[in-house]
């Protein structure tokens, strides 16, 4: 029988305006969304956390207590789920998601594994936003891990391309981290793409034993490669963070769709979706009082 698929929801994300899409920013939106993305299947929920004054929900809080009362409401929400906290800054001041991750506590926490030009192009060749550079240094992916060793938190190396996947075995090489759990994030126009054809290759360059799995960022050529990746064994994750599209193309409600959308996928290979508890104990997180 196949390994059962632990299945993340990307509830959020940092780029998505509540404006223009509905995505949740208060910690009853938060809840609410949370809980029909587990009723689909979801046994860990990736959170951003927002401003939570009036017409700027758009705008990322670092703030710990806003911090902790969306996921707090989470967990009342969805009993026995997992945590998955962002901590994705650009600069060096760290200081914001380091106290977030330490009020939060969170059961994984994001650890961005490497820089990266974060770029995209429009068609008459100008710049869809200023070129950025997301900067993750050796010393600032430290601050994060020691951090996240401190508070038991599960780091989850964030790979946007090729070169930051092989970095990942020598922060664990040189002691940075105990383990490694792997996330190729595919789909950003200046880092891996959403091709299937990766998922043959990476997992030759992963510390042995390691979990891994694709944050698929697109439109529905982004389901064909969420297949093969169930295929393959990995770890599967959506939201409205990654896609706003269904597998015939169709825009997603909620969360709770494209979730659902997951769990046939996995289901169709033969494999079944985990429950929070068991993912809990295939990946070694013990279970929260």
């Amino acid at each position: 029988m196949n390994e059962k698929a632990i299945l993340t929801c990307a509830l959020n994300g940092v780029l998505t305006d509540p404006k223009q899409h509905h995505v949740p920013v208060t910690p009853e939106e938060c809840a609410a969304s949370a809980r029909e993305a587990y009723n689909e299947g979801a046994a860990i929920i990736h959170i951003h956390f927002r401003r939570q004054e009036p017409h700027i929900g758009h705008l990322p809080s670092w703030e710990p207590e806003v911090a902790a009362d969306i996921c707090d409401a989470i967990r009342e929400a969805c009993p026995g789920i997992i945590i998955n906290q962002t901590t994705g800054t650009v600069g060096a001041d760290i200081s914001g998601p380091l106290s977030c991750i330490r009020r939060v506590k969170p059961e994984i926490a994001a650890a961005n594994a490497g820089s990266l030009n974060y770029l995209k192009i429009r068609k008459d060749g100008s710049w869809a936003w200023p070129p950025m550079l997301f900067d993750n240094p050796v010393e600032k992916v430290g601050q994060f891990l020691d951090v996240m060793n401190e508070t038991g938190a599960r780091p989850e190396f964030e790979c946007f391309d090729t070169g930051i996947v092989r970095s990942v075995a020598m922060y664990v090489a040189n002691g940075m981290a105990e383990t490694a759990q792997y996330n190729f994030v595919m789909g950003v126009a200046s880092g891996m793409p959403a091709d299937m054809r990766l998922l043959e290759i990476l997992p030759d360059y992963l510390v042995p034993g390691s979990r891994w799995q694709t944050t698929l960022i697109g439109r529905a050529e982004i389901w064909p490669v969420h297949r093969r990746a169930a295929e393959l064994g990995g770890m599967l994750r959506t939201g409205l963070e990654d896609t706003f599209y269904l597998p015939d193309g169709e825009r997603a409600a909620d969360n709770g769709e494209l979730i659902a959308a997951l769990a046939a996928i996995a289901r169709d290979v033969g494999r079944e979706v985990a429950s929070p508890d068991e993912a809990r104990v295939m990946l070694g997180l013990g279970i929260r009082d």
